[in-house]
């Protein structure tokens, strides 16, 4: 039996931002963010939701989903590079407020790829039957982060959670294959200073070129081909990047999630956020084999081919 996914959740703040509030607020226009990046609005968490606050209601959510018990959990992964504080980390602080009061807990920063890493972490607890079940969450409040006078990263950054809860699932199900890696070579091109710092044309490069041969390499790590593939999940970083991956598998539009033009770039958020969304509105059924790769700052990246079902 595979680790796959038990249950998923979501949080995504109410308030929106639109690019044409960001047109009174700095020399940009909604028709060059939309077409540069596929980005129409995005959600911002005010200062009474911190980063905290949407993970947990994503995880009692993925909790909830997966009809099990917090006391249940063996373990806690938050991905994110914008926790409450440096330290108790946002894994200790949603234990605590879940209850799940059995569960060891530790963040991961691994930046936009942190939910695949915090995945596959989790596969490894799972198939070594050291927990029966992980609660992996990625969740950002960039919007703390963004400085709002640089018009080439503010357009770009939104707020929000997505969580999932790891088991084993049956027979043919789950995770089939999986890649994950760094270039710290490249961590001068997408850092925190005080505020977010990024060369896009050096992420750009990079993001094309490397989306596309991990979500090839955990095809034929599986066994698969590329018609295998019923759904492609990229995070949601920028509509180029995205097509650039889809037509690297060469999937027909319809089978690739797409949720960048409502919320933006939500970092560690932005794959499970999509997950939700696909799988509530039924794009992703049972039996599907999916596929879902991001990078971020590090830098980093990950890909995880799946079979979807429990």
């Amino acid at each position: 039996m595979n680790a796959g996914i038990l249950g998923i959740g979501r949080c995504l703040p109410e308030t929106k931002l639109t690019n044409f509030e960001l047109e009174q607020r700095m020399d940009t226009s909604d028709e060059w963010i939309r077409t540069m990046t596929g980005i129409e609005e995005r959600r911002i968490a005010g200062d009474e939701q911190d980063t905290s606050h949407m993970a947990r209601e994503a995880a009692q959510k993925a909790i909830d989903d997966a009809g099990i018990d917090p006391t249940e959990i063996g373990l806690i992964l938050v991905a994110t590079v914008t926790g409450d504080q440096p330290f108790p980390s946002m894994s200790c602080v949603i234990q605590q407020e879940i209850g799940a009061v059995n569960a060891a807990a530790m963040d991961l920063s691994a930046a936009c790829a942190g939910f695949m890493y915090g995945v596959v972490t989790a596969k490894q607890f799972i198939d070594s039957d050291v927990y029966k079940y992980v609660l992996v969450v990625g969740v950002e409040k960039l919007s703390k982060i963004t400085n709002w006078e640089d018009r080439n990263t503010a357009v770009l950054f939104g707020d929000g959670a997505g969580a999932v809860v790891i088991g084993k699932v049956s027979e043919g199900r789950g995770i089939l294959s999986f890649e994950l890696g760094a270039d710290g070579s490249g961590g001068k091109h997408l850092y925190q200073d005080d505020y977010l710092v990024m060369n896009g044309r050096e992420v750009f490069k990079f993001a094309v070129r490397q989306m596309g041969e991990s979500a090839v390499n955990v095809i034929e790590k599986a066994g698969l081909d590329k018609e295998d593939v019923d759904f492609l999940i990229p995070h949601q970083a920028n509509i180029r990047i995205m097509e650039a991956s889809r037509q690297r598998l060469e999937l027909p539009v319809e089978k690739m999630s797409k949720t960048i033009h409502k919320y933006g770039n939500t970092s560690a958020a932005s794959i499970p956020i999509s997950l939700v969304e696909d799988v509530e509105e039924g794009r992703i059924k049972d039996d599907d084999v999916i596929v879902m790769v991001g990078f971020g700052g590090g830098l980093t990246w990950g890909a995880i081919a799946m079979r979807w079902g429990k």
